[in-house]
């Protein structure tokens, strides 16, 4: 990131109220039907359109970057053995290469011994589905292991846990025991149609447990449009934690402990990316994980390196971006690192009058809600 003036931000700069009405708790009936605050990044004007239109800010060349993570099924709930009492697990990274072992948060953590063993419950509905698919009739738990248990090892210093589950076997955990994390302001259970709605149409490389919520507008059509235009895609893979709702809680900014998290840029979408800027086009990052991972693999020249790693990259006011032109995104949080981020590509006060321009048409916010594109 460069910076182009001193300007200091604090946390209490990026908050706003919004009201509960405007949390989106479903996506839309149908995907890509969203609406769409378009903010000129210069001037700060803002116009309401719908998210197809976003073909007509891109041209022939231009390329489009999008993070190809997939959600897992990453919430399991289960007893202790011992006492019955109820566990919610969410994993958030592998420890091992064969994903037996895992960084975990446990709720309630408070009374979580090392040693502790837990008896994973599954998940009723999802096996359900299976079991149909399969053309059988539905059998409730008989068809899955009744033994699948994780056992709680050591307590880290962040709150979380490191556990070991007793199989192997993580696909067949994941599919008939798991959850779709749906973030804590998603005020309902996980439904069957989560599985699909909270994953975008081109997620391939698992490992998330947060979907890029850019990404959930876009369908097979739009893809589809943007070749036809001759516009290039690009993909990057940044692997979202938990660590993405953490709100900051320090006055500074700067004093925030940035989360971390596994991405991936291969060569062939790295020279995709600095080809297009050589011949003149733009690149339009698709959410802010995309940002973190291109701004974490370029140089001061905007140039991007092939790399894979752990970044704990934070952006924030006054740097700027030096690899993406344009930003599609949704609605963030208060005080949040994404919003931060966000006021990276306009000046700070264009950013929060476009939040409140898309308070007062009603928009709606968050994950499951509308977006906003940056040009």
């Amino acid at each position: 990131m460069s910076s182009k003036e001193s300007k200091f931000y604090s946390t209490a700069d990026f908050d706003y109220h919004l009201p509960e009405e405007l949390i989106a708790q479903h996506p839309p009936e149908e995907r890509g039907t969203s609406r769409m605050l378009v903010l000129n990044r210069n001037t700060g004007e803002c116009e309401v359109r719908k998210f197809t239109d976003i073909t007509d800010y891109l041209s022939a060349g231009d390329t489009v970057v999008v993070n190809n993570t997939k959600v897992m099924n990453a919430r399991f709930f289960g007893v202790k053995d011992q006492t019955g009492a109820k566990i919610e697990l969410l994993l958030t990274m592998p420890l091992n290469k064969n994903a037996t072992l895992w960084k975990s948060f446990v709720k309630p953590g408070k009374r979580v011994r090392e040693g502790t063993k837990i008896i994973l419950t599954p998940n009723d509905l999802q096996n359900m589905r299976i079991s149909q698919e399969d053309g059988q009739a539905s059998q409730g738990n008989d068809t899955i292991s009744s033994d699948c248990t994780v056992t709680v090892l050591t307590r880290n210093d962040d709150g979380s846990f490191n556990i070991e589950f007793g199989t192997d076997n993580m696909e067949y955990v994941q599919e008939h025991y798991g959850h779709t994390p749906l973030p804590p302001y998603i005020r309902r259970s996980d439904e069957l149609s989560d599985q699909t709605r909270y994953q975008t149409v081109y997620a391939k490389e698992v490992g998330a447990v947060a979907a890029p919520t850019a990404g959930l507008h876009f369908t097979d059509e739009i893809c589809a449009k943007f070749a036809d235009m001759k516009v290039n895609s690009a993909e990057v893979t940044l692997h979202v934690g938990p660590g993405t709702f953490q709100p900051v809680s320090v006055e500074d900014p700067r004093e925030h402990k940035m989360h971390s998290e596994i991405f991936t840029l291969t060569a062939d979408n790295a020279e995709r990316m600095n080809r297009t800027h050589e011949n003149g086009n733009k690149i339009l990052a698709i959410g802010t994980t995309s940002v973190r991972v291109l701004e974490t693999c370029a140089d001061e020249l905007g140039i991007l390196t092939p790399q894979q790693g752990i970044t704990d990259i934070f952006l924030y006011p006054p740097q700027t971006p030096k690899v993406a032109d344009m930003l599609l995104t949704n609605f963030h949080l208060p005080k949040s690192t994404l919003l931060m981020l966000v006021a990276t590509f306009a000046e700070k006060e264009h950013v929060m009058n476009a939040y409140e321009v898309a308070k007062n048409a009603g928009f709606k916010f968050y994950s499951y809600g509308d977006c906003m594109l940056l040009v």
